[in-house]
């Protein structure tokens, strides 16, 4: 695998809850990443912590990091080169996907030890 150019992204990110079909509602649009995934049973935002209510549902502290793209769809092995290595040194991630690249969250706690981690997999992580 040629190394990553893994890039963390500002702010602290939350990964809230909704129930199934429900509306994505206002707070979650107009930051320069979210991620909404709808499910069968859920609703799930990925947001900066700041725009999720204190009432609604949601996993707060984490970091978002994003691998450098656009990657080329045939490129196989980039999730698991960086799941791998974070698992190795016991960091739990969440990871999501677009049409140009990947991104993942670790707790905030868990950053000092990811970026180790994907350093010492041979990745750059800035």
């Amino acid at each position: 695998m040629t190394p990553l150019e893994i890039i963390r992204q500002p702010d602290s990110w939350a990964v809230a809850q909704l129930p199934a079909g429900a509306f994505v509602p206002a707070w979650a649009g107009g930051h320069d990443f979210v991620s909404v995934t709808h499910a069968a049973d859920e609703i799930s935002i990925v947001c900066p912590v700041d725009a999720v209510p204190e009432e609604i549902k949601a996993e707060r502290g984490w970091a978002l990091f994003k691998v450098q793209g656009p990657l080329d769809f045939s490129q196989a092995g980039v999730l698991a080169s960086l799941a791998v290595a974070l698992a190795d040194a016991g960091v739990p991630i969440l990871a999501l996907g677009t049409y140009l690249t990947d991104y993942f969250l670790v707790k905030l706690t868990d950053v000092p030890a990811a970026t180790a981690a994907l350093r010492e997999a041979g990745h750059r992580c800035g």
